[in-house]
């Protein structure tokens, strides 16, 4: 308890000038911040693709860096850097996170523990809890995913340690995609396997001397194919899941084979005649 009160003691001696030179630390910290993410992001974009995903990496560890700055330099601007008065702030900030941001500590100690362990990163696709979607940054305490439907999802990281994190690319530039298609049990499967794995190797959008593959499923209602391939880039995966769909769609109709069918719900009409 004396230490609590020696330290609001001394909180209450402080004068204008330092809390002014704490507000300018802060303020030229998120100047620095915004700044750098900016001319990241642009360099990130202008880059090659291999080399975005390596610029958009250092986007969360120079905002830790930065802010890891500014907190040793407000530090001895607060506090004489003294074993004792170091103790004394260190142990006043622990009991007011444990007691009052219990969950904001959480997720900031996941977000730095995300980023040292870099599970993942600026421009990877994951998918957490059914949102699936860009990692577009990874901000203090959550990270915020952009979907395809170019709507932004904000997930805490405190979510993370019991929430399992599917993550799609992994730091690379490209991802597997998976083209769907449902037939009619009535046809010769090598064909049809053939066919799909031409029409995957000629797309445009697949990664160069990547490899095609293509999985056959029976299912109650037909024969389930997944054409599988690399995109050459993760923004284009769903222009290149369109092309398999559109183009494989087209080469079937032509092999004059039947797609699949769910069956049309029959409705009786209850009435009787009178």
């Amino acid at each position: 308890m004396d230490q609590y009160l020696s330290l609001w003691e001394y909180l209450e001696k402080l004068l204008w000038r330092d809390v002014l030179l704490v507000a300018a630390v802060l303020f030229l910290n998120h100047l620095l911040i915004l700044a750098m993410q900016w001319s990241l992001r642009r360099a990130a974009e202008n880059a090659p693709p291999p080399r975005r995903l390596m610029i958009l990496r250092i986007v969360p560890i120079a905002r830790l860096i930065i802010r890891t700055s500014a907190l040793v330099i407000i530090v001895p601007l607060l506090v004489e850097p003294t074993v004792r008065n170091v103790l004394g702030l260190s142990l006043g900030l622990l009991v007011a996170l444990a007691y009052s941001l219990r969950e904001y500590g959480s997720s900031f100690a996941a977000g730095i523990v995300t980023v040292l362990e870099n599970a993942y990163q600026p421009g990877d696709w994951i998918e957490v809890n059914g949102a699936y979607g860009e990692v577009k940054a990874i901000a203090m305490r959550a990270v915020h995913l952009m979907t395809a439907d170019d709507t932004e999802v904000i997930i805490p990281h405190s979510r993370f340690w019991t929430t399992s994190i599917l993550n799609f690319s992994s730091g690379n530039h490209s991802l597997m995609c998976v083209a769907n298609f449902y037939l009619h049990p009535d046809h010769k499967s090598a064909h049809v396997c053939e066919k799909l794995s031409e029409v995957a190797a000629a797309s445009a959008y697949r990664a160069p001397e990547s490899p095609v593959g293509v999985t056959v499923l029976e299912r109650p209602l037909g024969t389930h194919y997944r054409v599988k391939a690399y995109g050459r880039e993760s923004r284009e995966q769903f222009r290149f899941i369109t092309d398999l769909t559109i183009r494989g769609r087209e080469e079937l109709q032509q092999m004059k084979i039947r797609f699949a069918q769910a069956p049309y719900a029959e409705t009786e009409n209850s009435s009787s005649p009178g």
